[in-house]
């Protein structure tokens, strides 16, 4: 199962907004990037991600998980813009900051380190666990 990083700007979509969607969840609408578009074609529901508040804050808060898989963006007038419905799985104990994730050296080829600015991201298995360790929360 793959593992995904959606970022966020807490002034536009914060952790707590996406937790107050409880069980329903929201879409995560408003990616313009292809390439993020084209990651979140391939989710799978069940698929778990990284909620990441860019921005001033710039760390993994918490962790989301896919309920719906690719559909066309309510927000957006053209069909080709696609995105997936999102829930809240809990926050980390501890946040995870970018400095944090860019001094461990196991995190070097993180997309978040080498392409900071993509809204979507896959994550490898490895750095999933890694992250999630550094947060404090192994259990996921």
């Amino acid at each position: 199962m793959a593992h995904w990083l959606f970022k966020s700007e807490a002034h536009t979509w914060s952790w707590d907004q996406q937790v107050a969607k409880g069980d329903a969840g929201q879409e995560w609408d408003g990616v313009r990037n292809y390439q993020a578009r084209n990651f979140m074609k391939e989710m799978a529901v069940g698929e778990r991600g990284f909620f990441y508040h860019s921005g001033d804050i710039k760390a993994v808060v918490g962790v989301v998980e896919v309920i719906a898989e690719a559909h066309p963006d309510s927000k957006a007038d053209d069909p080709r813009w696609q995105c997936v419905d999102l829930r809240a799985i809990g926050p980390f104990p501890e946040p995870v900051t970018l400095e944090r994730i860019k001094a461990d050296g196991r995190l070097t080829e993180m997309v978040l380190v080498k392409n900071s600015r993509l809204s979507v991201q896959p994550v490898s298995e490895a750095e999933w666990q890694i992250v999630c360790a550094l947060g404090g929360d192994e259990e996921r």
